[in-house]
């Protein structure tokens, strides 16, 4: 196994010298830290996770928590796509990742208890039930931790653009001349509270007046819910002329219901989805949605994650959020 010291000799100073430049300490030459990399590199040098544990008192690994509601797991693409992200960037940065449990064997443990066991130094919440105890108790734990798509007091958090989501969506069906358009929502969430008030505001500076029935609750990811949706809207004696579906799954169960009935999208009703997700540019006629850049949603959770870490006390909370991109499919009729 190569040591610090064999580097040090290679390179002619001391292994204390090597350990700072390897670290990143400030107090080395950039040309000195250029030769010791080069030499670590070469000679497959390898950092001893056990004794840098010791030393730095950190463990160089994030507890990641990833429950969300459909129960779909990593075949939710959306998320899925999003925790790409954040593990390809955290192990750029030097970290490892491990998902976070309440249990440990044949033993229960909070999730708060699982990452103090695990000695992770910070924990991203991809996806959660923010509502649960347990998962309050982790973000009020004081652990450094970062959220996705909700905000928390002391927590650096990362957001989809969802406002001007929901605006572009709507200006882009209001332009193609449509003027009653509905709306089905997921279940009752931070993201769903934001879309829902962009829906109406942008309805609102457009002079459209939108029916109490129009708007529909369902569940995100969840077929079904939205083709119950789906019939309940078509049911109404004034028809809206196109739906807005919480996500691009859900739409599908909303086609569905279309279909049972002998309508066609778009010639009798038009529909729009949420996420941009691949599966919505394979369908025919291809979903016009709204696409969420999730990969870079999970690259910049890991980069306010390590920089939450690295920090310390003096630590800031940044919310960032992400814009996302209008994807005009076929499912839009263009009305007179």
């Amino acid at each position: 196994m190569v040591t610090i010291r064999a580097i040090a000799e290679r390179c002619g100073c001391s292994p204390a010298t090597v350990s700072k430049a390897l670290n990143g300490a400030p107090d080395v030459g950039h040309e000195m830290v250029r030769r010791i990399r080069a030499a670590a590199a070469e000679m497959g040098y390898i950092p001893n996770a056990a004794a840098r544990t010791l030393k730095t008192a950190r463990t160089y690994s994030f507890g990641v928590l990833f429950k969300e509601a459909s129960q779909a797991g990593l075949a939710h693409e959306f998320f899925s796509l999003m925790l790409n992200g954040f593990k390809r960037r955290a192990e750029e940065l030097g970290y490892d990742i491990s998902f976070i449990s309440s249990r440990l064997g044949e033993q229960e443990l909070t999730y708060t208890g699982h990452v103090r066991y695990r000695h992770y130094d910070g924990v991203a919440v991809i996806t959660a039930i923010y509502e649960q105890p347990q998962v309050r108790e982790l973000i009020e734990s004081g652990i450094p931790t970062v959220t996705v798509d909700d905000e928390f007091h002391g927590c650096g958090c990362v957001l989809s653009d969802n406002v001007q989501g929901v605006r572009d969506l709507v200006e882009y069906v209001y332009g193609m001349g449509h003027r009653r358009i509905a709306f089905i929502h997921g279940e009752n969430t931070a993201v769903t509270r934001i879309r829902v008030a962009s829906f109406y505001r942008t309805c609102a500076d457009l002079g459209l007046q939108v029916p109490e029935e129009y708007v529909q609750p369902a569940v995100f990811h969840d077929p079904p819910s939205s083709g119950e949706a789906t019939r309940r809207l078509m049911a109404l004696r004034s028809r809206p002329t196109c739906i807005l579906y919480p996500d691009d799954i859900s739409y599908l169960g909303g086609l569905k219901v279309l279909e049972e009935m002998g309508l066609a999208v778009p010639e009798d009703v038009s529909a729009a989805g949420y996420d941009g997700i691949f599966l919505s540019q394979l369908l025919r006629p291809r979903l016009t949605t709204m696409r969420q850049d999730a990969d870079l949603m999970g690259v910049r959770a890991a980069e306010e994650l390590a920089r939450a870490v690295s920090e310390g006390k003096a630590y800031l909370p940044a919310r960032v959020v992400i814009p996302g991109e209008l994807l005009p499919g076929q499912t839009v009729k263009r009305l007179a």
